[in-house]
């Protein structure tokens, strides 16, 4: 009897990173990679609806994947040639170290791969963009929301990226103790970003994508137990086990969308909670602060109020103003704004998004006129509060975001 399809894709959303991570470091060549990996996910698609998912889908994978490149390579003499060149290379300046001698050896291919792909000879928006892509699993419209840009400019950027990989002869192999600390905050960017598609799809049927989320903690567990003495991993751990914690509270049984405001709290992780908030005074003492450490503690603070009034509003305005410092960017400005809209009225909150305005970034992202239609309507200005949901509705890319602005849009009505 067959798999049903959601189970098939289920595997595929689970083994594809893992999967491509190995034969990257297997033949040492992304583009191969993905198009053996391509293939055999193609042949499963045809078989396993029929012959029912193998019971290890993950071996299985591997091994059709690893006959379709070897076939090719058979075939491609060139392309054999130049793989086998390039491992020659690589394996001249990093030798194989002696089981047990490599302090630096990471228990995760994937991770393995995330470092390498945060090689500094790679621009660093191609490199994340890169990763997220090729083993992350994200797709192009996917990392393009990472980034704010329109998935024509973000497919140039992968492309150049790989192009420069092939054109420097970057080796995929483990970085050397040395290079950790150059290449850790694109490892912890790409590692953010896919738990920020997973808290917030960008696309889709849901608002949320657990797999990708958990993975995402799954990975940063891995790096802190490999770099406990790192305060932004720490940090970044903190920040995702105190937002993730909310998770069941943050849609309705039919999949709505429910906001901070009208959550049930004693539905939220408190065991998740608990340690997050252990972490976020490690993340932000001996030492200046770091990004995700102060995302942390304004987690802390959300997580650990009884409810939206009494939520310490001041000091979540000064610790994004502490953000904006460190990390300037528009989508840090707008939740500042937002923040001081509930500290100072939304008249003082509106000041602050009109000055973003003309933010490029925020063009095509829909919490920015959602922020606007909210604080116009508390504002009593409905005309203009519906024509700033109108256009969250045109940008918004998942039908539980376009639905909740509807029933806004609606009640204005």
């Amino acid at each position: 009897m067959g798999a049903p399809v959601s189970s098939i894709e289920s595997v595929f959303r689970e083994e594809h990173g893992r999967l491509l991570a190995a034969l990257v470091r297997r033949f040492g060549d992304l583009d191969l990679a993905e198009e053996v990996t391509s293939e055999a996910i193609e042949v499963a698609l045809a078989r396993w609806p029929v012959e029912g998912v193998p019971a290890k889908p993950g071996a299985w994978l591997m091994t059709t994947a690893r006959r379709r490149a070897v076939d090719r390579l058979r075939r491609d003499k060139v392309l054999a040639t130049r793989l086998a060149v390039l491992q020659v290379e690589a394996d001249r300046a990093a030798p194989p170290p002696a089981p047990g001698e490599n302090g630096t050896e990471l228990p995760d291919e994937r991770l393995q791969l995330f470092f390498t792909c945060a090689h500094p000879a790679l621009p660093a928006e191609d490199r994340t963009a890169l990763t997220l892509r090729c083993l992350a699993g994200l797709t192009t419209p996917e990392v393009a929301r990472a980034f704010l840009v329109p998935p024509v400019t973000m497919a140039k950027r992968i492309v150049r990226a790989k192009k420069k990989i092939r054109e420097a002869r970057i080796p995929f192999r483990v970085p050397d103790a040395d290079e950790l600390p150059e290449r850790l905050p694109g490892v912890l960017q790409v590692v953010y970003s896919i738990f920020t598609e997973g808290y917030a799809a960008s696309s889709g049927p849901d608002l949320q994508r657990l797999d990708l989320a958990e993975e995402a903690i799954r990975l940063t567990r891995i790096l802190h137990r490999l770099l406990p003495g790192e305060r932004e991993v720490t940090g970044l751990l903190a920040l995702m086990l105190l937002v993730h914690a909310r998770r069941d509270a943050r849609t309705g049984p039919d999949g709505s969308v429910v906001l901070l405001e009208d959550q049930d709290r004693t539905r939220w992780d408190r065991a998740m909670i608990n340690e997050g908030s252990a972490l976020v005074p490690p993340s932000l003492t001996g030492g200046p602060p770091g990004p995700y450490g102060v995302q942390a503690a304004i987690a802390a603070l959300h997580d650990e109020a009884a409810d939206l009034a009494s939520t310490d509003w001041p000091q979540i305005v000064a610790l994004y103003e502490v953000l904006r410092q460190l990390t300037p960017s528009p989508v840090v400005s707008l939740n500042h704004a937002a923040a001081v809209a509930m500290r100072d009225g939304p008249e003082a909150g509106l000041a602050l998004l009109d000055e973003l305005a003309d933010e490029p970034l925020l063009r095509t992202y829909h919490p920015f006129p959602a922020a606007r239609g909210d604080l116009l309507q508390r504002l009593g200005r409905i005309a203009e509060a519906k024509e700033a949901y109108q256009r969250a509705i045109e940008l918004a890319g998942t039908e539980p975001d376009r639905a909740h602005l509807r029933r806004k849009l609606a009640a204005l009505a």
